[in-house]
């Protein structure tokens, strides 16, 4: 039997890639809860929302391939 130690998410950045359809995003500094004992990355909905919607906006411009810095 393992026993595992339940972790608590702390304040951090993260690196955030989407594709959708032709276009590939690739968002740096996006806030976000970071598990300090597995590294599992939490987004608040509305910068999940944010995300999508830029994400939606590359696709109408036709981006191929973006990076941005995130603005909240």
């Amino acid at each position: 039997m393992r026993h595992f130690r339940n972790g608590q998410t702390v304040e951090g950045h993260i690196t955030v890639v989407l594709e959708r359809e032709q276009s590939t995003l690739v968002f740096k500094n996006v806030p976000a809860q970071i598990c300090e004992n597995c590294g599992e990355e939490y987004l608040s909905a509305d910068i999940h929302r944010k995300l999508l919607q830029k994400a939606e906006d590359a696709v109408y411009r036709g981006v191929d391939l973006e990076l941005l810095r995130f603005a909240a």
